[in-house]
């Protein structure tokens, strides 16, 4: 249980609802800044406005999941104005309170470095990436079926990347019957994708046949869908880049050739806000009981 700790949660979408329901339910006082627009009720939850000192004696402060932009604002899908988070935010903060987002730019990297605080960014945890594969994957399918004319079963797919959620992403088509190729960086990884029937080849050559490809699907956040790339493949292919943004994919190119291209990134927050909304939750509130027990299971 979190009973006594106080914990500020600063904007975000339906991902930050169910975070918000998970704290209750484990007795957390919660902080609640830019929420005036949600009509859910939470026990022990304040909706308070977010000035200077909103965050002064806080053992956590919980950011969206994209966390800040270039000049500090915030995602807030339920808030009633623009929120911003400044140094002068963090300077009121207590030296001992921690900071929790999904993705961590070096906007806010800067900011907590210079306040001292520790910046944890949940989406580069294992575990977080892995339970967000599921979703991921599920959202990439639904796209897959309205982006596409023939079925999936017997389609040639590439999958660019064999990471956590590249991995998913694999064998769900190939147990829809696809016949799932898989772009990968080393012979461990070739391996891996032989051993689960796949067609691996290395994404430094390009050695597949790539007219041949029905769909693309890019997990790679670097430009692997170059022109050079994009020249072999058919008009009629279709490009799904769920890559974080800008993608990994040269999108001009592709409009210029007739290629259909999507990006899709933050697919757990559209496809099954509920779900990730529970992982982020799960993970977060591990982090802090772990942290209370590092201090000797005394909760400031």
């Amino acid at each position: 249980m979190l009973t006594g700790y106080q914990i500020a949660i600063v904007g975000g979408d339906q991902r930050q609802l169910e975070l918000i329901t998970q704290l209750s339910a484990q007795d957390a006082t919660l902080h609640l800044f830019g929420f005036e627009r949600a009509h859910q009720t939470w026990s022990g939850a304040m909706r308070t406005p977010w000035r200077l000192e909103a965050l002064t004696s806080l053992d956590a402060l919980v950011l969206p999941v994209g966390g800040t932009d270039e000049i500090g604002r915030l995602e807030a899908l339920y808030a009633d104005d623009d929120l911003y988070l400044t140094a002068e935010h963090l300077a009121h903060a207590s030296s001992s309170m921690c900071v929790y987002t999904g993705v961590a730019q070096p906007y806010l990297r800067t900011l907590c470095e210079t306040a001292k605080l520790s910046c944890v960014a949940l989406l580069q945890r294992h575990d977080v990436a892995i339970y967000n594969s599921i979703p991921t994957a599920e959202g990439v399918l639904k796209l897959a079926i309205e982006h596409t004319v023939q079925t999936i079963h017997g389609a040639h797919i590439a999958v660019v990347g064999f990471g956590r959620l590249g991995m998913t992403i694999c064998r769900m088509f190939d147990a829809l019957g696809a016949h799932v190729h898989v772009g990968v960086l080393t012979a461990t990884q070739f391996a891996r994708a032989k051993e689960m029937g796949l067609k691996p080849f290395y994404t430094d050559t390009w050695a597949m046949p790539l007219p041949r490809m029905h769909m693309f699907i890019n997990t790679v956040p670097a430009m692997v869908l170059s022109a050079d790339v994009l020249a072999h493949v058919s008009t009629e292919a279709v490009i799904l880049d769920v890559a974080s943004s800008p993608g990994g994919t040269d999108f001009r190119f592709a409009q210029k050739r007739g290629i259909k291209a999507l990006l899709a990134p933050g697919l757990p927050g559209l496809v099954a806000p509920k779900t990730a909304g529970h992982v982020l939750a799960t993970v977060l509130i591990t982090l802090i009981q772990e942290q209370e027990a590092m201090m000797g299971g005394a909760v400031r």
